[in-house]
């Protein structure tokens, strides 16, 4: 850990994932308030386990404002490549192709069981294990804290309330395995 986790501000409002989300709320609908908390309580574990410097802070934002949007904008537990998509033609729409592969990765291996261990792209296993601590206390297993202390974690999650996300996830995670029992989902990454 990089950071002084216990020194560091919650952060509530970060004006790109704002501009972001803003554009897909209509889309996302009233899954909008517990999709955005997600994306801040990861945004602000990342913020702990690395100093980032103000590109990595916007990369991270970037990353994460759009790491799940194919949830809503393709419709298909099979998000990752639409969400990269997104992510990638805006990186393009606003000057920012040279953050082109590392957010996609950043996208694509958030779900990836081991560890990145790329030293060139150190905010794709920051991001991973955020958003892995999230998704391990969304579903009320905390057993991941990628070494912070569980204080901070209880400060973040009453601060940037859950709002229906954990439904979300057990729904979509049920419709897929009564489907298909016996295959991974397809977003997992080895």
């Amino acid at each position: 850990m990089n950071r002084g986790s216990d020194a560091a501000e919650i952060v509530l409002d970060e004006p790109q994932i704002e501009a972001i989300l803003a554009v897909w709320r209509e889309v996302i609908g009233v899954d909008y308030a517990g999709y955005r908390g997600h994306v801040y309580r990861v945004f602000n574990v990342c913020l702990r386990l690395r100093d980032c410097d103000d590109d990595a802070r916007r990369k991270l934002a970037i990353a994460l404002a759009f790491h799940d949007l194919g949830l809503w904008s393709a419709r298909t537990i099979d998000y990752l490549p639409p969400s990269e998509a997104l992510a990638v033609a805006w990186l393009e729409r606003n000057g920012l192709e040279a953050w082109r592969e590392e957010i996609a990765l950043m996208i694509r291996m958030h779900h990836r069981v081991r560890p990145w261990r790329d030293p060139a792209t150190p905010l794709v296993e920051t991001m991973r294990r955020a958003d892995l601590v999230d998704f391990s206390r969304s579903l009320y297993v905390p057993f991941f804290c990628a070494g912070l202390p569980r204080r901070v974690l209880r400060e973040l999650s009453a601060a940037i309330p859950n709002a229906g996300f954990r439904r979300f996830l057990l729904r979509t995670g049920r419709d897929w395995f009564a489907h298909h029992p016996l295959r991974l989902p397809p977003f997992l990454r080895w």
